[in-house]
């Protein structure tokens, strides 16, 4: 199922492959298997990519579900168990060079500590920390901060992403009154409010509901939709970004429940807190 997802979101199995840390032959292989099982085609293949079928869209919706429970359980029998491990959200962006250094620093001061990681999709900022599926995480605010603690690690300038040939891709910058015309990506029902305005650029937008990262970009790509996202990030073929000029800067936070004395979490934010002020020296 966690293959499964990973295409799905990803739509191309070269990238998930990537994500998941495999070469592709074996994962093909799994998606294969797993049609077979189920008896039906999950994605239409071309390409430049995959699409989901009718029944692969099902099929996410319910494998979302059953990888949620698996986590739930994760880590209540971890709990139970009273193992030294620690369970760190992130919200899915793997071309941040932060989080390969914080990785690398925290193995160094903890070298004998389990770290469980929950990559989660855009409808949730927390990574799963309001569900209990996680203990920290690495996210991106603005979102309800009720009962939590957050701790600004970076801030990013944001631009727009355009496609290529898009009149207003060639422009130095931009701001936000020249795109109100425009359709921008949405996040689904139920998404926290302060996450979905900031993203919106503060006021309602129309247009097609995203997950994931690459959703967001497959919608510029196809749709001519246009989005966020921090400078600085690598874009596939045919996208642009124009700097935003009246954009509150996106920031990177580290966030745990209000009041957990966990000294694993303590140790994991100042860890961060050091591994980005020295990228920001850099």
């Amino acid at each position: 199922m966690r293959y499964f997802v990973a295409v799905a979101e990803e739509l191309h199995f070269g990238r998930a492959a990537t994500r998941l840390h495999m070469s592709q032959p074996p994962l093909s292989r799994v998606i294969k298997q797993l049609e077979a099982d189920i008896g039906a085609l999950l994605f239409t293949r071309s390409p430049t990519g995959v699409t989901l079928t009718p029944v692969g869209a099902v099929l996410l919706d319910e494998a979302r579900a059953l990888l949620d429970h698996a986590d739930r359980v994760r880590v209540r029998v971890s709990a139970a168990a009273g193992a030294a491990t620690l369970t760190v959200g992130i919200l899915g962006d793997g071309t941040d060079p932060g989080v390969s250094r914080l990785a690398a620093a925290h193995r160094r001061n903890h070298p004998g500590l389990d770290i469980r990681v929950r990559d989660t999709d855009l409808t949730d900022p927390t990574c799963g920390l309001r569900a209990g599926l996680v203990d920290v995480a690495l996210t991106r605010a603005p979102f309800d901060e009720t009962a939590l603690t957050v701790r600004t690690l970076r801030s990013d300038p944001v631009g727009v992403v355009l496609r290529a040939d898009d009149p207003l891709a060639g422009r130095d910058r931009l701001r936000l009154a020249e795109l109100s015309d425009r359709r921008w990506f949405q996040f689904p029902q139920g998404t926290d409010p302060d996450w979905q305005s900031y993203w919106n650029g503060g006021r309602p937008r129309e247009g097609p509901v995203v997950r994931a990262v690459q959703e967001c970009l497959q919608v510029v790509l196809w749709n001519g939709t246009v989005g966020l996202a921090p400078l600085g990030h690598d874009l596939p073929a045919g996208l642009a970004v124009v700097p935003l000029t009246d954009m509150a800067p996106s920031r990177v936070v580290a966030v745990w429940n209000e009041g957990d004395a966990n000294p694993l979490i303590r140790s994991f934010v100042e860890i961060a807190a050091a591994a980005y002020a020295t990228e920001r020296r850099q």
